[in-house]
Parts: C-alpha cells; structure tokens; sequence
C-alpha cells in the first residue's frame, strides 16, 4: 500500500514518541492550538476594524463637503426602431 498502510503511521508514530518523549509532544500540541485560536482572534478584529472605521468616518464628514465619484461611461446603443 506504500506510505499510506497504517502500519508505517505506527511505527513513525512510535519513534516520534520516543525521541521527542510525550511530555514535550503534549506542550507542541497545546501550543500549536493557542497559535490557531490567536490567528482566528486576528481575523475577526480585522474584519470588525474596518466596518467601525467606516461609520466613524461618516459621522465625521461634514454634510456640506463634496464627494467625488470615480466612474467610467460608456456608451449605450439603442436597437433601430422599426416604424
């Protein structure tokens, strides 16, 4: 079956075990789920930062100052009319 028999999963599970020892591989695991549950904390304030920012950035404009719209226009044909 090649690398994927779950006999070769055991046997390099075993020599992990006793090189590193459990105790070591206990901290590796607990540490590796706070560096997740830290990336996913990131995330979330990063996506909340901007929708704050824009509401403060719209009570702060004041009502009498323009805004620019950047757009492109095109051309629009009209089908022949038939009459």
């Amino acid at each position: 079956m090649g690398i994927f028999d779950w006999k070769h999963w055991v046997v390099i599970l075993i020599v992990v075990v006793l090189v590193f020892g459990t105790k070591k591989l206990k901290n590796v695991g607990s540490d590796l789920g706070e560096t997740i549950k830290g990336f996913r904390k990131a995330m979330n304030e990063d996506e909340a930062k901007p929708d704050e920012q824009a509401t403060k950035s719209q009570t702060q404009t004041p009502l009498n100052q323009h805004n620019t719209i950047d757009a492109q226009a095109q051309k629009v044909e009209e089908p022949a009319r038939k009459d």
